[in-house]
């Protein structure tokens, strides 16, 4: 066992390891609001066990003196909670890693020589004061002391978040902070850390939220004022945000008692003149499937945010995955037009949820956001949002006694009116139907009807969004992105120092920009990196343009991509 100090870096990403019910999120919530108050920038980032009690679960916090949206595999402080969390991390532990914890009960076997170990008696302090569920907040005064966060501060922030406690608890915790601080400061004064991340004064003043919170945002933006969801892991945050906001935004929040019937609520809310939309994931998703083929005939607006999570099955069900395009672009029966869209920035799932509403009511069609675990639970500091670019739009018109509901058009829209608005029938049916809304099996009707649906599609590519080119225009080798893998590609071009190498990153993946085939044609070499195991986009790429992207990288072990493995993958490439 060996020993050595922390040196100063710019960068410093700290993992906190343990089991579910140690209280680890409870580290991570305080810890990364008073470094981000305190002037630094961070992003946080999660993974764990689908289990209450138990298992091996780790938040990362990236701490940082520039700006920092994505996870890498370094490890440079590690606090272990428990015997288990050594092994867990292992992979990513290195000789510069600093073990910040309790040699004998903590490291004990593990250790093979090779670690570098500052005992800290995180239990044992924790028993003094009170117990040892204390350890947690040992350790987040441990943090806080090392990265010079001012005592009063954070100590005031450790009573603000404890306030809905007892006055007993809230004192201990406070205490195991104080007693966590006063370790840290040691630290210091033995030369055992020197930690010395430059501030970013602007950071304090920043945003800090996570990928749910700006779907959730961005759907409150749109007019979202009804939502209807079954609990799913990673979406249901959507529902639990727009539920706590509900009476502020007049929002009716349902938890339904299935899927099925989420969905066909939401169908009901447009009809009646709403905007709603349904969260859930893959297998929640799956028995929505045949409601989405209902919002195809009735020609009804539906905005469906899927959370992506690895699958068959349950799958890994707190795990993320790239793994449900497929899911969304084909689901439904029968033809029918929809508009999938996925965030790479939590700033684009603002922007992209307002928009999912309005052009949802627009086209009445399935308007679809993919998301996924990684996005959802990842959160990092912004200076703004991109509320200016967002606005309610409404096109529900006043009928009045000739109204047909399904009109033939030009560009297969028809005007869409909701009952009790006006003095026309708005009548809508699950079966073909005539304009106005009646069952027919006029078979040239049928056609009629078919070819004004899909026409919708040359509205739709009207307002498709351009892909974002990172880097220079004289590319030699485009890789080509889609969704949450934004920040850690566009990094890892940076590690990568070439300017011959850009970065084409899709936030709209169906229907597909029309510049996008000039993007990869102009390109020598061209690379696709996905998180999951078919190369679902490359392969909607080819079947919509026709251009065959041969070097992939893919991911679907059910944790996100790093910084490191994506530069590394592409040296090999390259």
């Amino acid at each position: 066992m060996s020993t050595s100090s922390i040196q100063k870096r710019d960068d410093i990403s700290i993992v906190l390891c343990g089991e579910a019910g140690q209280g680890i999120q409870t580290v991570e919530q305080i810890l990364t609001r008073v470094l981000k108050l305190s002037g630094f920038n961070i992003i946080g980032t999660k993974e764990y066990m689908s289990r209450v009690r138990g298992g091996s679960n780790s938040t990362q916090i990236r701490v940082s003196s520039r700006n920092v949206s994505s996870a890498v595999d370094r490890i440079d402080i590690l606090i272990p909670l428990d015997k288990k969390a050594l092994q867990h991390v292992g992979k990513r532990i290195s000789p510069d890693t600093v073990i910040l914890g309790e040699k004998d009960e903590i490291v004990g076997e593990n250790d093979n020589g090779d670690l570098t170990v500052i005992d800290v008696p995180f239990s044992q302090i924790a028993s003094d004061i009170g117990g040892r569920v204390y350890s947690n907040t040992v350790a987040t005064g441990v943090i806080a002391g090392l990265f010079k966060v001012d005592r009063a501060d954070f100590l005031n922030y450790v009573t603000t978040f404890f306030s809905g406690e007892k006055e007993t608890i809230i004192e201990k915790n406070r205490e195991a902070a104080k007693k966590g601080y006063e370790i840290a400061q040691e630290l210091i004064d033995s030369g055992a850390v020197d930690i010395d991340v430059k501030k970013d004064p602007g950071s304090a003043r920043d945003i800090l939220i996570n990928g749910a919170e700006a779907v959730g945002i961005g759907a409150i933006a749109g007019g979202c004022n009804f939502i209807s969801s079954y609990p799913m892991s990673p979406s249901t945050a959507v529902l639990v945000f727009l539920s706590r906001h509900a009476e502020e935004f007049d929002i009716v929040a349902e938890q339904a008692e299935d899927e099925i019937s989420a969905i066909n609520m939401a169908l009901g809310a447009w009809y009646a003149g709403a905007r709603a939309m349904v969260t859930t994931s893959g297998g929640g998703f799956a028995l929505m499937e045949e409601a989405v083929g209902l919002a195809g005939m009735l020609e009804s607006p539906v905005v469906i945010h899927l959370a992506q999570r690895p699958g068959p099955a349950t799958g890994l069900p707190t795990r993320t995955e790239q793994g449900d395009l497929q899911l969304a672009l084909y689901s439904g029966h029968g033809e029918f037009p929809r508009i999938i869209f996925a965030p790479g920035k939590l700033e684009d799932a603002v922007f992209l949820s307002s928009m999912a509403f309005n052009l949802a009511d627009k086209c009445q069609i399935p308007v679809f956001i993919l998301t996924d675990q990684y996005f959802m639970d990842s959160y990092y500091n912004m200076p703004s949002l991109p509320l200016s670019d967002t606005g309610i739009v409404k096109y529900v018109v006043k009928t009045d006694k000739r109204y047909k509901r399904y009109a033939l058009t030009k560009n297969g829209i028809s005007p869409r009116g909701v009952p009790g608005f006006g003095s026309g029938l708005v009548s809508v049916d699950s079966d073909e139907h005539d304009e106005e809304g009646h069952i027919t099996e006029d078979l040239d009707l049928r056609v009629k009807m078919v070819d004004k649906r899909l026409a919708k599609l040359k509205e739709i590519e009207k307002d498709a969004l351009p892909p974002e080119l990172v880097g220079r225009g004289d590319y030699t080798t485009l890789i080509v992105g889609w969704g949450s893998t934004y920040h850690t590609i566009k990094e890892a071009l940076g590690c990568l120092k070439r300017d011959d190498v850009s970065f084409l990153h899709f936030k709209q993946v169906f229907p597909l920009h029309r510049t996008t085939l000039s993007y990869l044609k102009k390109a020598k070499k061209v690379v696709a990196i996905e998180g999951n195991a078919t190369a679902q986009f490359s392969h909607l790429i080819n079947r919509q343009t026709g251009f065959n992207i041969q070097d992939k990288i893919l991911k679907y072990s059910g944790l996100q991509f790093s910084v490191e493995e994506v530069v590394a993958q592409l040296e090999k490439l390259l």
